[in-house]
């Protein structure tokens, strides 16, 4: 199995090592990625991705290699540490810059085979948010599972987290059900909110781009994304 690890920091803290951790209890074939490392600037809000392609964002040879590593990969891994109570703002930033692969836009076939995990840590509170919010943007991706690892660590430093067995105990549980698992499919919910979008894209006047992309995928008629599904 493939993993793409994508971390939402560059320092290697509580959240990096967990993430990691989880990693290679699944696979020893893992492409990794650091933001602000690997994604430093911000998206401008062009709409080239929307109106042209995402090949013609100011970043796309930044955002292309990641996203192409995430379509690749059977497993996506991404880690946030909780910073006021939300996500980084470097993880944000990515998640905007590939916002025209939501099943509202242009989604990838290929997503609707994955399984993510996202994982948070806080020395206090609000990881829970944070993980939620990952969730939430793996499920408009298409991806159809999304396990979530939101940890309470109470320290400022992996060194000085007294729970590593629980997180261990975990990430082992975890590991051992996407291995075994390994095909998952769209559940009713995110069907639904497909057959929403289908609808709304019949009607599509504002992008012309979204809608020719699915027309091409004949997805107007009786094919679906997830029906190539092996």
């Amino acid at each position: 199995m493939k993993i793409t690890l994508i971390h939402g920091q560059n320092h290697k803290g509580s959240t990096y090592h967990i993430a990691r951790m989880t990693a290679e209890k699944i696979s020893s074939n893992i492409e990794e990625f650091f933001f602000p490392r690997d994604l430093s600037e911000g998206c401008s809000g062009c709409l080239a991705c929307l109106y042209k392609g995402r090949e013609f964002c100011p970043r796309a040879e930044q955002v292309t290699p990641i996203l192409n590593s995430m379509l690749s990969s059977d497993v996506i891994i991404i880690g946030s540490p909780t910073y006021v109570f939300e996500m980084t703002g470097h993880l944000k930033n990515f998640f905007e810059h590939i916002y025209t692969a939501w099943i509202a836009h242009r989604p990838e076939e290929a997503m609707f085979s994955k399984t993510a995990v996202v994982v948070s840590t806080a020395a206090g509170g609000g990881m829970k948010s944070v993980t939620k919010s990952m969730a939430r943007q793996m499920f408009f991706l298409g991806i159809p599972k999304t396990y979530q690892l939101p940890f309470r660590v109470m320290a400022a430093s992996w060194e000085d987290v007294k729970i590593k067995d629980k997180i261990i105990k975990k990430t082992d549980k975890i590991a051992r059900e996407i291995v075994k698992k390994r095909k998952v499919t769209p559940g009713f919910k995110q069907k639904f909110i497909f057959s929403i979008m289908r609808s709304m894209q019949k009607k599509n006047d504002y992008a012309p781009l979204d809608k020719k992309y699915w027309e091409e995928k004949n997805w107007f008629r009786k094919d679906r994304p997830w029906k190539h599904i092996k």
